[in-house]
């Protein structure tokens, strides 16, 4: 159980979307809540506040009679509710859930307590509002995306609640609970801020660290199937350059290996002073997929980080417009929706996950092509040469898979398309960028998984399987339960799908 109180961590926001932890809203934060709702009542009542007596947007010229302020929030709502594509995955909508109720936790909105409550209770109850993946430019927040769960929240739209799309109404019935009353500016703090995007790169932060965990055992793996000397990942070659990743990344090689029998030493071998061949039989060094693994996953691992130190920053922050200063007793206008900061470093995260799928990639093409790895069959084919294809087929998927994430690593954050009557001149695309880099980072569980699938063929083909490290064998054995050894030819796609499904949820 989390307490929403003063600052949430990214552990514990995790914890909530992936563990199913509850959401219990301190009396703090209610307070805080109702003081900054009842402030702003009182202050509004002879000035001019953005979005509570005024239109918006580009119509912000325009002063809304006291008698239609309410409508005016509702119409904001059903108006920009107006997202098209693909709905967002449930664990994604409650992300975004989350993130809005820690920012408007923090008492600089303006909104009612019910609204904190109402929150609170469709993510304990697990019930996600429809949010579709297309709509959002990222600048004044997520306004189409966002609105779609303040649809929820007065009681319209459609969710997801035991696995089906359901209207609102009906399930609020089924659950006893009423949507909330829209008092002075419940639509514009609903709609106006990160949270969607934010919501989004949680999610895409979660499984980015899974992937680079898979995709370092994959490479462990494979120096283990060639037999590879050991220096590569030594402390003593990777503290002589200063990068945290790269020396953190070989620090875990180094205890992924800890036990394998197949990792040589170069002074076992090569530095015993007893080989005069001209010619080397034994490669002296391996190819860069192998031999570079620490180099290449060392800036993932510390993009990561970075992006996830961001994160934390974005989902405690304010981040609407304007904002409510009840300690100054001063509304603030200005511009704490605009995307940027996630916008770029989700293109940082999708950017080092396509270099991970990359490298994947290359490391199955060495596994598949015999006359580089010189140990295996041609695309570790344990049956009939000729006759039968073994991970032939499969590599043409790795290879397009990767191919489509080169592509969409283009940057978002330099695309900014002038929108709102010009008003919105310079935006984010943050929620863009989120979406695109869900899409990469479920690429790279794809050709993950088919290189799981030939590391274990390779493995049984050399007779090395109580050889290799226990962390290896752990998840040899994990995916030979999925897809077994296999010499004839096979129908690919439901043991790749399994396979994948396995990287995501173990």
């Amino acid at each position: 159980m989390n307490t929403i109180n003063e600052y949430l961590s990214l552990a514990e926001f995790e914890s909530i979307i992936f563990g199913n932890n509850k959401v219990v809203v301190s009396d703090i934060v209610l307070n805080r809540v109702n003081e900054s709702f009842n402030f702003l009542k009182e202050f509004s009542g002879n000035k001019v506040i953005y979005g509570v007596n005024t239109g918006f947007g580009p119509m912000a010229q325009y002063r809304i009679k006291e008698s239609d302020q309410i409508q005016l929030q509702y119409n904001l709502i059903r108006s920009h509710s107006s997202g098209t594509g693909k709905p967002l995955s449930p664990v994604c909508a409650k992300a975004a859930i989350l993130a809005r109720l820690n920012t408007l936790s923090l008492g600089n909105s303006g909104v009612h307590p019910s609204v904190i409550h109402l929150m609170a209770e469709l993510i304990n109850r697990d019930i996600t509002p429809l949010i579709f993946e297309h709509g959002g430019v990222g600048a004044s927040g997520d306004l189409v995306q966002l609105s779609h769960l303040a649809l929820v929240l007065i009681g319209e739209g459609e969710v997801f609640y035991k696995g089906d799309r359901r209207p609102t109404p009906e399930v609020f019935e089924i659950e006893g609970l009423k949507p909330i009353q829209v008092e002075i500016r419940e639509g514009l703090a609903l709609i106006n801020g990160t949270s969607v995007m934010t919501g989004i790169g949680v999610v895409n932060v979660h499984h980015a660290n899974k992937l680079l965990d898979w995709s370092l055992k994959c490479s462990c793996a494979i120096n283990e199937l060639v037999q590879a000397y050991d220096d590569h990942f030594s402390e003593e070659l990777n503290q002589t350059k200063r990068h945290k990743g790269q020396q953190e990344v070989a620090a875990r090689m180094r205890q992924n290996l800890s036990d394998s029998t197949l990792i040589r030493k170069r002074e076992d071998h090569l530095y015993s002073g007893e080989n005069t061949e001209e010619i080397f039989k034994e490669k002296v060094q391996e190819y860069y997929s192998l031999r570079c693994v620490p180099q290449i996953l060392g800036p993932v691992l510390e993009t990561i980080n970075n992006v996830a130190s961001i994160l934390e920053d974005e989902f405690n922050s304010a981040n609407d417009n304007p904002i409510i200063d009840v300690k100054n007793r001063h509304v603030y206008h200005g511009g704490n929706f605009h995307g940027d900061y996630i916008s770029l470093e989700m293109d940082k995260l999708k950017i080092v996950i396509t270099k991970l799928t990359m490298l994947a990639e290359r490391q199955l093409n060495y596994l598949l092509n015999s006359k580089i790895n010189e140990i295996l069959p041609p695309f570790v084919n344990l049956g009939t040469l000729g006759f039968n294809f073994g991970m032939q087929g499969v590599q043409f998927t790795a290879t397009s898979t990767t191919a489509e994430s080169q592509m969409l690593s283009n940057p978002m954050y330099v695309h900014s398309i002038p929108n709102n009557n010009d008003n919105q001149d310079i935006v984010s695309m943050g929620t863009n960028a989120a979406v695109i880099t869900s899409k990469v980072i479920e690429n790279a569980f794809e050709v993950l998984a088919i290189e799981m699938i030939t590391i274990v063929q390779a493995i049984d083909y050399l007779d090395q399987k109580d050889k290799i490290s226990s962390v290896t064998k752990k998840w040899y054995d994990d995916v030979r339960n999925i897809i077994p050894i296999f010499k004839q030819d096979q129908v690919m796609y439901p043991f790749v799908q399994n396979v994948k499904d396995y990287l995501i949820n173990s």
